[in-house]
């Protein structure tokens, strides 16, 4: 009964904000651990994010295509250790289906190859959608992957389930996976439309030279150190921070420490002919 009257006498969180800064205070009182409340946190924040910002862009998707011998097909599948490969046809960057590599197992089985006839149908997205929206898709299709289409039904790239469920848990690692952060071992990976995903571990040295930048490192050594000064505290999964003309968005972190950030050059900012390091 007094319960009840507490409630009548405190209203709730009228907005998303004031929800998690319920949350917030409940977790500073030990009512749940850290990981609880960024996996909640990240499960709030996923309908502000979109498919354009966690998608594999189409220069690093790893596809097959549809004339390739299936010596050289299994091959690329132990090399890269993916379990679903995009097919595509000829010159065209038509995506024609999804391969899974479980079904490669039919040719070791003695049975006849034909690429075309073991292709999935792919699910086709556009670059806005939200990524709530096709979690939930995804669940309904029982599709664990799906092709990004630009404006003009280009081919910008694919998302995977994976990539949607680590905005909620955080990063996801398995056997195929080598280091910490993001996966590939590379710190500075360039996406769609002039944007770069980029390791907040990377030294901010290395990043000026890759960008031709001139963040100082005489305080801190690592661009996620960076971000956690211009905050003053550490950054959450979604927040945003222009510095000296660059846009950063923290794409995944959790309590303890920044993994992944999304970097471009803001419009207006002078032209410093940036680039990627060299091989």
């Amino acid at each position: 009964m007094l319960g009840r009257l507490a409630a009548l006498l405190t209203p709730g969180p009228e907005d998303r904000d004031e929800l998690l800064a319920f949350l917030r205070a409940a977790h500073g009182r030990e009512l749940f651990d850290a990981d609880a409340f960024s996996i909640i946190e990240g499960a709030l924040q996923m309908s502000d994010m979109r498919v354009c910002d966690i998608m594999v862009a189409r220069a690093r998707m790893n596809v097959i295509h549809i004339d390739d011998s299936v010596n050289a097909i299994v091959a690329f599948a132990v090399k890269t250790g993916h379990s679903r490969f995009p097919v595509i046809e000829g010159d065209k960057d038509e995506v024609m289906g999804i391969l899974l590599a479980k079904d490669l197992l039919r040719f070791f089985a003695g049975q006849e190859f034909c690429l075309r006839e073991m292709l999935r149908p792919a699910m086709f997205i556009p670059e806005s959608k939200p990524l709530n929206v096709l979690l939930h898709e995804f669940r309904l299709s029982h599709n664990h992957m799906a092709i990004v289409v630009d404006e003009y039904g280009g081919v910008a790239g694919l998302v995977t389930i994976e990539d949607v469920l680590e905005q909620i848990v955080g990063e996801i690692e398995d056997e195929y996976d080598t280091g910490s952060g993001d996966k590939g071992g590379d710190d500075i990976i360039a996406e769609y439309g002039g944007r770069f995903r980029v390791k907040a571990m990377i030294p901010i040295g290395d990043f000026n030279e890759a960008f031709a930048t001139a963040f100082s490192d005489e305080e801190i050594e690592t661009l996620g150190g960076l971000l956690i000064r211009h905050f003053g505290r550490l950054p959450r999964r979604g927040e945003i921070a222009v510095i000296d003309g660059w846009r950063f968005r923290v794409m995944r972190a959790d309590s303890r420490r920044i993994y992944t950030l999304l970097v471009e050059r803001m419009p207006d900012a002078p032209c410093v002919g940036y680039g990627m390091p060299d091989a």
